[in-house]
Order: structure tokens, then C-alpha cells, then sequence
């Protein structure tokens, strides 16, 4: 039965060629660029900064995982705030006070201050993800909702890719505040489109956060895909924090510029994204995640050789393989959630939480890894997670089935909109 809320959006939402669907895609193109990028600006920086500062490789990956980590914990509180202060406005607010911080970070006059700022700059960030696709339920026409959800994940994965690719840039013309300060200006200037450019919601109406995370938490089936989260994530973000050393020492000798260059291959993932969703409709979630594993795991025992072409491939091979899983489980984690009788936004937050969990401890411990046993130790502790991956994708298929989860409902609408709930395809 259609809520309120829905039945309003249907009627009245905003449909492509209206001036309030171009500022709202606008805004949240912007708002997804602005985010992602903020979030992994320092991830091809960590060389540089552990040469500036003094500190270890393990020790600079914390100026991203305590960013994701950050991220990770605010997102179990920002989806139900965001139920009594509305979505527009914690929009808005988070992108304005990450752009904000992102300007203190240039400032930092020390390591300990710009850990502290990171951790601070992920929580604020979390009000973006947390809600933008209930936004986009809430005040686009069902018809569109697709479109602009697509827009929206374009802005995250260009966000992710650009973040690093601007900051691997500007840190060999100015080092690392040149670095964060380029990141800073695209935040502000990300920021201002999305307070001036967001339409005010129209179909929210306020309500007290329903009580299902009991259930969320019961569920075998939705345990495994946070668990799919977590250790993927991690296995993709160790490899990911430990590339720019390996590509900053011999035999490449490849400065920051050049390094960053590699994040290149997330368009690979995008691509993959979208296929492996194309591929779970025709055959099956439980078929298709489990192969996206193994081809992540080929990935990575690729990246063991030395050429740096080869190199590359292994990353890009291992990145398809990535985005493969995480946009099949993310979309899998909505679709098991109605099917079960609800709690949809609780299930995806927590997928989120786990996500991001994942890449700030996996992440982080791969700085140790690379200081005791270099790339081999790496690729090891990814390929342990990936292991564990698999093992919990192939545990999935031995879960009953509920109605909407079955193959027998695959290509049912559930389904093909579940691409589009909340951390669908939501990139670092």
C-alpha cells in the first residue's frame, strides 16, 4: 500500500524539462562530486604526507580512515535526524560544512590537527548519502526517478575519481596544501551550487524513525551483504592506499601526479556496475556476486606482477570485479529488506556503516602491511578479505529466498529499482 508521501510524489514530483528537475539534478550532481571528492582527497597524498609530517605509511592512511570512519558512524544517525529536520536542509548543511572544513584542512599546522579535522569533515559529509536517494523518491516523478537517480551516482563516481586526480596533481606543482586547497575550492564552489540550486522539498512530511533494526539485524541474508560490505571495501581500499607507494618507489619512481593518474580506472567500474546489474536481473543476484569476486580476487594476483602496465591492469581488473559486488549487494540489501516487511532505510544504513567500517580498519591496516612485507603483504591481506567475500557470497545462496528476492521475481519492478535505494553505487 503507497504511503502519503509516495502517493503525493507521484502526482506532483518534477519531471525532466522542468526548470526545478534541472536545478535539482544540478544540485546533486554537484553535491555527489563535492562529497566523494573531499572524502578521498588525501588517498593519493599519503606518500607525500608521510614524508612531510614524518610518519608512517600506516600511520598517514589515517587521514582517510578516520574519514570513512567518521562517514560510517554519522550515517546511523543522519538518515532518522533527517526524518524530523528534513532532507534539504541536512543536504545542504553537510556539503556546506565538509566545503568548510575542507578549507581548515589546507591550514593544518600539524598532523595531529588535520586528523582531527578529517575525522570531524566525514561526519559532516554523512548527511549526503544518508538521504539523497529518499530525497529523490520524495520529490521526483516515479517515471524519472532512474535518470536522476543516475545522475546523482554519476556525480559520486566522477567525485571519487576527480578528488584523486586533482590532488595527485596539484601536490607535484605545490605539495600537499596546494593539494587539499584545489579540493577545498571545488567543495565551495560545489556547496554554493547545492544551497542556491536545491529545491526545498515538497512531499517530506515529518515522522518518528520506524522501529525495525531488530529485524535488520536478524536477517542471515542481510548479516552476509554487510559482512559483502566490509570486507570488500577494505580489500578494495587497502590495495587502493598502499598503489601510491608502490608506484612512488622503485622500480617507477612516479610522483604524485603521474600515480593518481591510475584512479583512471574507476570509469571501468562504473561500467561494470552497470553490467553486473544488467546480468543480476537476467540471472540472478546470488549467480552474479559471487563471480564478481573471483574477478576481483584475479585482479589483485595481477597487480603481483612487476611491469606497470600489467600493474594497471590488475587495478582495473580488480576495480570492475569491485564495483561489480558492491552495486549488486547494495541493491540486494533494499530488495531482501522489503521483501522481509520493511526497514529498508535502517538495512541500507547499515550496509553503509559496514562499508565504511571496512575500508577505515582493512583500509588502514594496509599502511602496516606495506611497512612489513611491501606489495606481496598488500595484495595478501586483500586477498584474505576477498576470501572472506566469497565465502559469504557463496553462504548467500544457501539463504531461503523471500518473494521479492527469488529468481522467480527477477526483472520485477522491485528489483529493477532496487539499483537506485540508498547506497547504490555509492563510490571512494
Amino acid at each position: 500500500m503507497q504511503t502519503l508521501p509516495e502517493a503525493t510524489a507521484v502526482q506532483t514530483g518534477y519531471r525532466p524539462g522542468e526548470a526545478g528537475y534541472r536545478r535539482l539534478s544540478v544540485a546533486l550532481f554537484a553535491a555527489g562530486l563535492a562529497t566523494f571528492a573531499m572524502l578521498y582527497s588525501t588517498q593519493p597524498l599519503l606518500p607525500e604526507l608521510a614524508r612531510v609530517f614524518q610518519v608512517s605509511p600506516s600511520q598517514s592512511a589515517f587521514s582517510v580512515s578516520l574519514a570513512t570512519l567518521g562517514l560510517g558512524l554519522a550515517l546511523l544517525v543522519a538518515g532518522p535526524v533527517s526524518e524530523v529536520l528534513g532532507r534539504t536542509k541536512l543536504m545542504r548543511w553537510s556539503v556546506g560544512v565538509a566545503a568548510a572544513i575542507a578549507v581548515l584542512c589546507t591550514l593544518a599546522p600539524n598532523w595531529t590537527t588535520l586528523l582531527a579535522l578529517r575525522g570531524v569533515q566525514g561526519i559532516a559529509l554523512a548527511g549526503l548519502p544518508a538521504v539523497a536517494m529518499a530525497y529523490l523518491r520524495e520529490e521526483v516523478h516515479a517515471d524519472s526517478h532512474a535518470r536522476a537517480s543516475g545522475l546523482y551516482i554519476a556525480g559520486t563516481a566522477v567525485g571519487g575519481m576527480t578528488g584523486r586526480l586533482v590532488a595527485g596533481g596539484l601536490a607535484d606543482l605545490g605539495g600537499w596544501r596546494a593539494a587539499l586547497g584545489g579540493i577545498a575550492l571545488l567543495g565551495v564552489i560545489c556547496a554554493v551550487l547545492v544551497v542556491f540550486l536545491l529545491p526545498d522539498s515538497r512531499n517530506f512530511i515529518r515522522a518518528t524513525p520506524n522501529r525495525q533494526t531488530i529485524r535488520v539485524l536478524k536477517d542471515p541474508a542481510l548479516l552476509a551483504l554487510y559482512g559483502i560490505a566490509a570486507t570488500a571495501m577494505g580489500a578494495f581500499v587497502a590495495i587502493y592506499n598502499a598503489t601510491g607507494f608502490r608506484l612512488a618507489g622503485a622500480p617507477y619512481g612516479l610522483g604524485p601526479g603521474l600515480a593518481g593518474l591510475v584512479f583512471a580506472v574507476y570509469l571501468v567500474g562504473s561500467a561494470s556496475s552497470a553490467t553486473a546489474g544488467r546480468l543480476a536481473d537476467s540471472f540472478g543476484r546470488r549467480a552474479v556476486v559471487p563471480i564478481g569476486c573471483l574477478v576481483t580476487l584475479a585482479g589483485v594476483a595481477i597487480t603481483l606482477a612487476e611491469p606497470l602496465s600489467i600493474v594497471i591492469l590488475g587495478l582495473a581488473v580488480m576495480t570492475a570485479g569491485f564495483f561489480a559486488v558492491h552495486g549488486v549487494a547494495s541493491g540486494w540489501v533494499a530488495v531482501r529488506a522489503h521483501a522481509g516487511g520493511g526497514g529498508t532505510g535502517q538495512a541500507a544504513s547499515l550496509y553503509l556503516f559496514a562499508y565504511y567500517l571496512g575500508s577505515s580498519v582493512f583500509g588502514g591496516l594496509a599502511g602496516t602491511a606495506w611497512t612489513h612485507a611491501a606489495w606481496p603483504g598488500v595484495a595478501a591481506e586483500a586477498g584474505a578479505l576477498l576470501l572472506v567475500t566469497l565465502v559469504l557470497a557463496l553462504l548467500l545462496r544457501r539463504v531461503p529466498s523471500r518473494a521479492a528476492d527469488s529468481p522467480s521475481h527477477r526483472g520485477a519492478p522491485s528489483q529493477r529499482s532496487a539499483r537506485s535505494q540508498p547506497g547504490a553505487k555509492l563510490a571512494g
